[in-house]
């Protein structure tokens, strides 16, 4: 897996503010869509909300793949979506900003394609639960894509808090659209599979004992230079059979003559 990466921080103290920075847009970018949510919702008792949700397998229902993220049916609803946004998004946004932006848009489609694709007939299918889940699976796929410390963790963290969502991509409950999860679970691993590359690894602290071992190393191979003997092809050839030398002459050696035992008689 080639994936670019800085063997040690230049300064660590810059690093550490890059990091916080990064952390606070992210956080910064969640609360946003957060808010955008909840005032989407402040203003669905004033307007026909129901042309913007999925309808599934109609034509008119299509536009639902654009407006049925923002909408939400009630304020439970609205609240459970928008905290796993405010925390996944965050994870995500901060560990794989390039990632993430680039994911959004199929993330935002695929939860919308999931419902007009496998939803009932005469259903709507309305909130953000399908970017959510998407937000979820594309961060525990990127950690065991990746598997550098970052990724871990925020695999861990995200499955920590949201690991539920493996069982709710499949029917349980009357009333929750499995389908705009599992369509936003599909393009999460997708997402993840097409733009793990996208951002460098960070930056990898190096331990004393590692620059011990690689002294050791050289120091082993130059006493091998010295101590172990050439290869056999190395081994220069001193001596070479004459092209005239006779070859398969056989010497012949007579067997010994044997003396029979002698034998001492007494008179």
């Amino acid at each position: 897996m080639d994936i670019a990466h800085t063997p040690t921080p230049p300064d660590p103290q810059a690093q550490r503010r890059h990091d916080r920075g990064r952390l606070l847009r992210a956080f910064n970018l969640s609360l946003g869509c957060v808010l955008l949510l909840v005032a989407v919702f402040a203003a669905q008792g004033h307007f026909d909300w129901r042309p913007l949700a999925v309808a599934p397998l109609e034509a008119h229902g299509l536009w639902g793949l654009l407006g049925a993220p923002l909408l939400h049916g009630s304020l439970s609803h609205l609240a459970a979506n928008a905290s796993a946004l405010l925390i996944l998004g965050t994870l995500a946004g901060s560990v794989y900003p390039r990632a993430t932006l680039a994911a959004l848009p199929l993330l935002w489609l695929g939860s919308g394609l999931g419902a007009w694709l496998l939803g009932d007939l005469g259903s709507r299918h309305l909130g953000a639960s399908g970017i959510t889940h998407g937000l979820m699976f594309l961060v525990f796929v990127l950690g065991l894509l990746r598997r550098d410390r970052a990724a871990i963790a925020a695999g861990m963290i995200g499955f920590l808090f949201y690991g539920g969502m493996l069982l709710t991509v499949l029917p349980h409950e009357p009333g929750i659209s499995w389908q705009s999860h599992m369509g936003g679970a599909v393009a999460g691993i997708v997402a993840a599979l097409l733009f793990y590359r996208r951002d460098p690894q960070p930056p990898r602290k190096r331990y004393s004992w590692e620059d011990e071992e690689d002294a050791d190393a050289d120091a082993g191979a130059d006493l091998r230079d010295g101590l172990e003997p050439p290869s056999p092809a190395q081994v220069p050839v001193l001596w070479q059979r004459p092209a005239d030398d006779a070859r398969g002459v056989v010497l012949r050696f007579p067997p010994r003559e044997r003396t029979p035992p002698s034998s001492d008689a007494s008179p």
